[in-house]
């Protein structure tokens, strides 16, 4: 059985190394994608994970399918498709190590994936079924993910999203809106910055989750702080976790996806519904997620940045 499943963007991150003598970005090429980094981290913490998804049949697509196969994800559920180009995105970082995306995605692999094109087996043999919103962008992608969504609420799957909001990939974004809404009246499990709660709604963090909780249905949620931590909440806890302090940030790409892998991870191995956790339980997973993805911020990329877990365990009890 599958610990999780993930459907969604595969694609390759260029960030910028270095200038050239004219004052252009000498770039590295990394591969990429929100829920590939969320199951690289899921991975590597000892779960069982599979991706769903397309790429071109091209080097760029051929590379970032190994790269997931040689990280222990399954790879069957990845489309190779001639017709369209590998997804690129181009990373621009200002001196904090934020982030800022442009994308090669007209169209993209990612947007291309049918509906028919789900290997449906991947979903009938897991526990979690994970997707974000950059799926709803451009259809068919967008009939694709809504088909898979119902086919793991009716498996019985937990269903986890990561909002991921772009603004750049959206035609309008009053569609950015209607799609997040959808999306999070789906869910059980949350991972949501502290900057889309508040473009959604107007709302604090604190507000934001509870939000979610009351009207929304979702049963547990995951109110990141950027580098000042996370708010959790389920029916019956909330805790606030700060990340560790001393890091050198180098590159924030893939740390979000980075959080809510490592959270899933340890909530998997409690064996519990979201409504069981106690509050000390929900504190230590939001410890691990945070000193994970705080570690994973020192090298450059996603997938490839994801620390040891003797590591997280070491600067999280520090």
């Amino acid at each position: 059985m599958f610990d999780v499943i993930a459907l969604g963007e595969l694609l390759i991150d260029f960030a910028p190394k270095s200038v050239n003598e004219a004052g252009y970005p000498v770039l590295s090429a990394n591969p990429g994608g929100a829920p590939g980094n969320f199951l690289a981290a899921l991975t590597k913490y000892g779960c069982r994970t599979a991706m769903i998804g397309k790429v071109g049949d091209d080097a760029f697509g051929r590379l970032l399918t190994q790269t997931l196969a040689d990280a222990g994800i399954e790879t069957r559920g990845i489309v190779s498709d001639p017709a369209v180009f590998t997804t690129l995105a181009f990373v621009s970082l200002d001196e904090n190590g934020n982030r800022d995306f442009s994308f090669a995605r007209k169209p993209g692999a990612d947007t291309c994936l049918r509906p028919e094109e789900i290997d449906e087996g991947l979903l009938e043999d897991a526990r979690v079924f994970h997707f974000g919103t950059l799926s709803l962008t451009d259809e068919p992608a967008a009939s694709a993910t809504r088909q898979a969504v119902s086919l793991a609420k009716r498996l019985g799957l937990l269903v986890s999203l990561d909002p991921n909001l772009r603004k750049p990939l959206w035609k309008r974004e009053e569609d950015a809106r209607a799609a997040m809404e959808w999306s999070l009246r789906q869910a059980d499990i949350v991972k949501i910055s502290d900057e889309e709660i508040e473009w959604l709604w107007g709302l604090s963090p604190e507000e934001g989750a509870q939000k979610l909780i009351r009207e929304y249905g979702v049963s547990l949620v995951y109110a990141t702080l950027g580098p000042k931590g996370c708010h959790a909440v389920t029916k019956s806890a909330a805790v606030t976790v700060p990340s560790p302090a001393g890091i050198h940030v180098v590159d924030t790409t893939g740390a979000g996806d980075i959080f809510g892998g490592s959270a899933m991870s340890r909530f998997l191995k409690l064996n519990k519904a979201p409504a069981e956790l106690t509050e000390e339980e929900l504190r230590e997973i939001v410890r691990f997620a945070c000193t994970a993805a705080s570690l994973s911020t020192q090298k450059h990329g996603g997938i490839t940045s994801v620390p040891e877990e003797a590591d997280v365990w070491e600067r999280a009890n520090a």
